[in-house]
């Protein structure tokens, strides 16, 4: 059973948490639950299945925990999870899982989608990311904690995004993308360690060096995937670091991004060739 308020239908079996503030023309479904001290503005439809933490921020025109995208639309009891102190901007689009893969869409805490972004179904995305206007992700991406999107950037489907990483606006995101790596160009390549961000996030000289080290033998030297994954593990100092970038790397199903590409004596761009 629905009940209209003013300009707003809202379920009567919704959970509504504390000092929510609901703006006119928003429906909202029966299985949704929103947190305390939320804020819906006014045009947004949020969906069966919208888990929504508290303090976050919903703006015009969003649609929130929508079915799938997929040509047999089923009516399945799944979710999309909205940590607490995340925003998201105008007319984005986020959609719930598929029963098939798990079921759950998750978008992480304090996480920032600016304007029509859409998030397709059973997405991960971690803690502190941020996606700008337009950015758009397939189903079945995960992205780590503290990533940044860069406007327009579009993800293929399966792919991952390390942690911390920055991907340059308008970049088509086709292969994997390893931590603290900063990545641009076409076809997507390593442009260097996330320098920026790092030091944001507290990371000394030293660590930053030590995985610019490890990330000169992976893409810059041009070396076949296994090749420099055993001269890491052989020549360079054990550390968290290290065993994450190489486990990712060993785990990356669709292949990675390209390595560094420098200009040859013609002019044209030289790429090191990668398994």
């Amino acid at each position: 059973m629905s009940y209209s308020n003013g300009l707003r239908v809202i379920h009567s079996d919704a959970k509504i948490g504390k000092n929510v503030s609901i703006g006119p023309f928003t429906v909202i479904e029966q299985d949704v639950v929103i947190g305390d001290n939320s804020r819906i503005d006014s045009g947004v439809h949020i969906y069966n299945g919208a888990r929504i933490g508290e303090n976050c921020h919903l703006f015009p025109g969003s649609s929130i925990s929508a079915s799938p995208q997929t040509k047999n639309i089923l009516d399945e009891a799944t979710t999309l999870e909205l940590g607490n102190g995340s925003v998201v901007r105008e007319c984005c689009t986020l959609n719930r899982g598929n029963l098939a893969f798990g079921g759950r869409t998750v978008i992480g805490e304090n996480c920032l989608l600016m304007a029509y972004v859409h998030i397709a179904h059973d997405c991960i995305i971690g803690d502190n990311s941020i996606l700008a206007n337009n950015v758009t992700l397939a189903g079945h991406i995960e992205i780590g904690k503290w990533a940044t999107l860069g406007g327009m950037v579009a993800v293929h489907q399966f792919v991952r995004i390390g942690e911390q990483v920055m991907i340059g606006g308008g970049s088509l995101v086709r292969k994997d993308v390893p931590p603290y790596v900063t990545a641009a160009r076409e076809p997507l390549s390593y442009a260097g360690i996330n320098t920026i961000g790092l030091r944001r996030r507290g990371f000394s000289n030293s660590d930053m060096h030590h995985i610019e080290d490890i990330y000169r033998v992976l893409f810059v030297h041009g070396f076949s995937t296994r090749k420099a994954l055993a001269i890491i593990e052989e020549e360079i100092e054990p550390s968290p670091y290290r065993t994450q970038i190489v486990t990712f790397v060993r785990d990356a199903k669709r292949g990675l991004m390209k390595g560094f590409r420098a200009m040859n004596g013609t002019g044209k761009i030289a790429e090191p060739v990668l398994d």
